[in-house]
């Protein structure tokens, strides 16, 4: 297949007009229950570590402030997994690629099972699908072979009567268009794995629209902070000639946490004691740490309203990490 290309006129429609493939596989297998809200969340010690042998009476959940009963809880291993992949390939990251490349598909051999599937997404001036859902490690490496950088090299705004953003990076359209075209409606599991260098440049969704999108595809978003500091050195004189017309390019992992942190997920950085591999396998690690918590709503409205969810644990050393709360709309919304 050729990558699909997801103009900026069409990002607003792009969610009505393309349908996310069925699992065929799970559509037999399935049944969903609507009353139930489900909760996918994993919890680490006070060293960070993945606590993965807890059970039900560890955990109370609650939704706007109201204790409710659990109705399942499980460890989610067994469930099938559909993971996004969505990696910058904005000019900043010309240098990263090639590594970004090897790693992924190294990630996907070690975390990929029979009855998941897999996506991937290169996002810089525009967002672009490299291979749709599959299974085939043959497949998403010839996707991986579709990734290249972006051309512009200069950051912030170009001169002119009418400002362009160069270095573009649009994060957040790419988690809108992967959250409502490609995860809603799908079963299991749900991931997002973004790796990128930075905050959001020249979207046309804000990180609001982002997360409400991930939200109500029931997904989960894992960042990896990958920073090529020698490509931001470089760019010091350029930032020093557009200060007056734009804030500087810098380097800021904060719209990836922030989409982490109320999607229920983590952000893992790319560092000197760090590497992009131990990052794959910490995700691995944190995707094999999951536990799904089930209980009806108190209020059964399907009004459209945002409901605030919290899991507490019976020890205070834990930390749990799970979305912040989920839209409650009738099913076929």
């Amino acid at each position: 297949m050729r990558p699909r290309v997801w103009p900026p006129i069409a990002l607003a429609i792009a969610a009505v007009t393309l349908s996310p493939l069925p699992r065929a596989q799970d559509a037999a297998s399935v049944k969903i229950d609507v009353n139930v809200v489900n909760v996918i969340f994993d919890v680490r010690d006070k060293r960070g570590g993945f606590i993965g042998n807890l059970n039900k009476d560890d955990f109370t959940i609650s939704e706007d402030g109201k204790q409710h009963e659990i109705k399942f809880f499980n460890r989610e291993t067994d469930l099938p997994l559909t993971i996004g992949l969505l990696i910058d390939s904005s000019a900043s990251q010309a240098n990263l690629i090639e590594s970004e490349k090897s790693s992924a598909y190294k990630f996907f051999g070690s975390v990929l099972r029979p009855k998941d599937l897999a996506f991937l997404i290169s996002f810089a001036d525009n967002a672009e699908l490299l291979q749709d859902y599959t299974n085939s490690a043959k497949l998403l490496q010839k996707g991986l072979g579709y990734l290249h950088p972006n051309a512009s090299l200069s950051g912030g705004m170009n001169p002119g009567p009418v400002p362009v953003i160069s270095n573009p990076r649009v994060l957040n359209d790419a988690v809108y268009l992967a959250s409502a075209e490609q995860l809603r409606g799908q079963v299991g599991r749900k991931v997002l794995l973004m790796v990128t260098a930075g905050d959001d440049r020249g979207s046309r969704y804000d990180t609001l629209k982002a997360i409400e999108a991930t939200q109500r595809a029931d997904a989960v978003i894992y960042g990896v902070y990958h920073v090529d500091s020698t490509y931001h050195d470089h760019c010091v004189p350029s930032r020093e000639r557009i200060m007056a017309r734009s804030a500087p390019d810098r380097p800021s992992d904060g719209t990836l946490r922030r989409l982490a942190d109320e999607t229920g997920g983590h952000v893992f950085h790319v560092d000197k004691k760090n590497t992009l591999d131990d990052a794959f396998k910490e995700l691995q690690d944190a995707m094999r740490s999951q536990y799904a918590i089930g209980y009806t709503p108190m209020n059964p409205a399907k009004d459209g309203a945002f409901r605030h969810i919290e899991i507490h644990t019976r020890n205070k050393d834990w930390k749990v990490q799970a979305r912040k709360g989920y839209y409650a709309t009738a099913a076929q919304q």
